[in-house]
């Protein structure tokens, strides 16, 4: 089997502007609640990224029309819905299958997925999706496969046993539907969370409390067609802060979202990285003090990531490698997924000093030169973190498994490119 690498040349400046892309993990529900309504749905801002084209693909096994009708302009009609278990090969390839739950149920009353698939970072329990499907009215059978049935969704009092994402997606596109009035608590309240919400609004749902961490809905109504524009991707706004650090340049996000950024801005705050609102758009400067902030009285600061509003995990991977060119001693909590610190290897490997405490916690003492090295791309942040640290180091290093990288940043490299970064993308070794 062929895989793709990046070769990549380090140490050289970048300078220029770049935009994020719209957020995939907003775009992944999104594309699964246009089943929910009967009626044309325009997606725009939409990532051209191999975990949307899978989901694209799977909702094309429904009986839905799904076309490009632009690079970033997704179309669905979803005017008959199929039953019928899901493709287990392609569920087998996102974890994003699950959010066809909820819609499904809705529309044919069951759905039979295979356990969905994803990256490898630790456990990522599904029973949050369960037990809120279960008391909105939906039963599931556990074995191999995952079947859920209804009767009839119905609204009801429902509070998560864990702000989950995509559990708090399915539920919330699940109430949308349900006959009745169901108020969700505990739920989660990221950037891609209210952008579902906002889009489900757009085609005539009634959803308050949208940015909070609890939701009321009016379900039962009926749903049209809407244009939607996905939101900038804040983890890929995250991304390009480390990038222009640890490179030392200036660097202009265009369209960054800033209104969801703080407490991005916050974190790379404490390792000495300041960046500067313009407008929409928000500058990184290339004169840092790369100097991490020591709590008070001088003993050794956490940066630890949470629910938001807080510290997103899928910046954690880049905040590390941002903490090895910096001045100081820094403990990395990631308290989300037991397997995502794994990665660190491979910046020891390219010369980072690193002491991996516990699957969970690390103590990076920086600055660290780094060098060129061979490394995998393990999953999506660590491998854009391993993409960071190659235009850091001083020589050339080789990144094997960048499909991963790819499943999450569309046309990195080449975006990267524009910027002054030298990286060539090759199968197998070859050009």
């Amino acid at each position: 089997m062929s895989s793709l690498q990046f070769i990549v040349e380090g140490s050289r400046p970048l300078s220029g502007a770049i935009r994020p892309s719209g957020n995939k993990n907003a775009a992944l529900p999104i594309v699964a609640a246009t089943l929910l309504t009967d009626r044309p749905v325009t997606l725009e801002n939409v990532p051209r990224i191999r975990d949307i084209e899978t989901l694209v693909e799977l909702v094309r096994t429904t009986g839905a029309e799904a076309d490009w009708s632009g690079r970033n302009t997704l179309q669905i009609h979803a005017k008959t819905i199929k039953r019928g278990a899901l493709d287990p090969a392609l569920c087998a390839r996102i974890r994003a299958s699950i959010l066809l739950a909820a819609p499904l149920l809705a529309r044919v009353g069951e759905v039979e997925l295979t356990p969905p698939g994803g990256d490898v970072i630790g456990r990522r329990r599904l029973d949050t999706h369960f037990l809120a499907l279960e008391q909105l009215g939906a039963a599931h059978e556990f074995t191999d496969r995952i079947k859920f049935t209804t009767r009839g969704l119905k609204g009801a009092d429902v509070f998560l046993d864990e702000p989950s994402v995509t559990g708090t997606e399915n539920a919330v596109m699940a109430a949308v539907a349900a006959s009745g009035t169901t108020v969700l608590r505990n739920v989660a309240s990221e950037p891609h969370v209210q952008d579902l919400c906002r889009f489900l609004v757009a085609l005539g749902a009634t959803i308050q409390g949208i940015g909070t961490n609890e939701l009321t809905i009016t379900g039962g109504a009926s749903l049209g067609s809407a244009t939607h524009t996905i939101g900038p991707d804040h983890i890929e706004v995250g991304s390009f802060i480390g990038l222009a650090a640890v490179t030392k340049s200036e660097l202009r996000i265009e369209d960054a979202g800033v209104e969801h950024l703080r407490s991005v801005r916050m974190g790379f705050e404490r390792l000495g990285v300041t960046t500067v609102v313009d407008g929409k758009a928000l500058v990184v400067p290339a004169k840092q003090s790369l100097d991490i902030q020591n709590d008070l009285g001088g003993h050794v600061p956490k940066l630890e990531d949470q629910p938001w509003p807080a510290f997103p995990a899928d910046v954690m991977s880049i905040a590390i490698v941002t903490a090895t060119q910096c001045n100081g001693l820094v403990l990395m909590h990631e308290k989300m997924f037991e397997s995502r610190m794994f990665f660190v290897d491979k910046l020891v490997s390219m010369g980072a000093r690193i002491v991996l405490c516990d699957p969970h916690r690390a103590l990076v003492s920086g600055p660290s030169p780094l060098r060129g090295a061979t490394v995998e791309s393990p999953d999506i942040r660590a491998g854009m973190a391993m993409l960071i640290a190659a235009l850091c180091a001083k020589g050339t290093s080789v990144i094997n498994n960048v499909g991963q990288i790819e499943r999450g940043y569309e046309r990195i490299h080449e975006r990267l490119e524009a910027l002054g970064a030298s990286i060539r993308r090759v199968e197998n070794g070859r050009g």
